[in-house]
């Protein structure tokens, strides 16, 4: 791997790490943080395999803003990841939760702006990211998750470039 994905990887940490330590008093007064972090496979459906890539992300919601509806519980979510080609993708957008004991079911709709690096070209700078999220409560504040997830345009690319990708995760979410 090139020094400029360590780079960036690196980047990512310490911009982590100042919004931790920045947030620290915040988190410590209210107790209604989740902050997530996950890897997987980016384009896991990949025929080729050329274009497969790890993928790196953090993911951040904030419990207090939590809307109950008739057809469920809503939050805003907002994040972001890096791929080993150096493809970044930056979102914000909405995650309903159900909750079935221990286990939550968490499907989201995420629009973003994305950049392929050296990685897949998917068209166009707008991405929408569609996910489902079973999660597990393993700890309290503690959860272990799997989430699927396909990131593609509606076919506004390009001469209606949409390749799209499906993406395999592993997160790990803490709640302060």
């Amino acid at each position: 791997m090139s020094n400029n994905f360590y780079n960036k990887i690196l980047i990512v940490l310490v911009l982590t790490l100042s919004f931790f330590a920045a947030k620290a008093e915040d988190i410590k007064e209210t107790g209604i943080h989740q902050y997530e972090f996950y890897f997987g496979t980016f384009d896991t459906i990949d025929e080729e395999g050329d274009e497969k890539a790890n993928m790196y992300g953090f993911e951040h919601k904030n419990l207090t803003l939590f809307k109950d509806t008739f057809i469920g519980r809503f939050s805003p979510i907002s994040g972001g990841f890096i791929t080993d080609k150096n493809s970044v993708y930056l979102y914000t957008g909405i995650q309903a939760q159900y909750d079935i004991g221990p286990l939550k079911i968490l499907p989201s709709f995420a629009p973003g702006y994305y950049n392929a690096g050296n990685g897949k070209n998917l068209g166009l700078a707008l991405e929408f990211k569609s996910e489902i999220k079973l999660a597990f409560d393993i700890l309290k504040n503690l959860q272990i998750g799997f989430a699927y997830s396909h990131i593609s345009n509606n076919d506004w690319g390009k001469d209606g470039k949409n390749p799209g990708v499906n993406n395999q995760t592993i997160s790990l979410a803490k709640t302060f």
